[in-house]
């Protein structure tokens, strides 16, 4: 079973990245996505390297956003991909068919495109506004959320959906109602003031609840 917690590592610079990863790991994550944008593909490949390292010592789940090629290299459990980074198909050819491969949707319509694709689970937002990141696709809200979920459970539709974007402690809760599987979360945990209380708290909330468990 996927962990309910996903952290999205934040940080402009590879050093800032390995120390917020640090830290959100040390707080009890156990599922890291490095995303790191802007930069070359040899600064992401040394830095997923040293991530990799990092997350064995912790025995925790670790993919990379948008590079395939590296987290088949540096030897990372998956590849998360955003609507527009390279298909589904073309980065199963390079990771194989062990790694998981997650895929990010706005709409219905991406939704049924992902499960059709084989993704491995599905971040579906965003919940909100949020700064992390340059293009933002319509935002959903709780409204949203209720609405694709529901559709999905019509359909007899089983695969893990994380909501992402923007998202606080304090909306975790509702979400889980709307049945999300889990979270995936940079800056609440980034800059939460207790992050081993955050995390435990997220924990507490997404694993209480089995009824929606998918």
């Amino acid at each position: 079973m996927f962990s309910r917690v996903q952290y999205i590592s934040q940080g402009t610079t590879p050093l800032e990245q390995r120390q917020n990863i640090h830290a959100a790991l040390d707080a009890g994550c156990t599922w890291i996505q490095l995303r790191l944008k802007g930069q070359e593909e040899a600064v992401v490949r040394s830095l997923a390297e040293a991530v990799r390292k990092l997350c064995a010592e912790y025995k925790a789940f670790f993919i990379v956003n948008d590079h395939a090629r590296i987290a088949l290299e540096t030897d990372a459990h998956g590849v998360h991909l955003g609507l527009k980074d390279m298909p589904v198909t073309e980065a199963r050819t390079i990771v194989g068919s062990t790694r998981i491969i997650g895929g990010t949707a706005n709409t219905l319509e991406d939704l049924h495109q992902r499960i059709a694709e084989g993704c491995d689970y599905i971040g579906l937002g965003p919940f909100r506004f949020t700064t992390t990141k340059a293009k933002l696709s319509p935002m959903l809200g709780l409204e949203g959320y209720t609405t694709l979920l529901k559709a999905l459970q019509r359909g007899d539709i089983n695969i893990p959906v994380y909501a992402i974007g923007g998202i606080t402690l304090e909306d975790v809760p509702a979400l889980r109602e709307r049945g999300v599987y889990g979270v995936a979360l940079s800056g609440a945990i980034t800059h939460a003031v207790d992050k081993r209380q955050t995390v435990d708290q997220l924990k507490e909330i997404l694993y209480a609840a089995t009824t929606h468990s998918r």
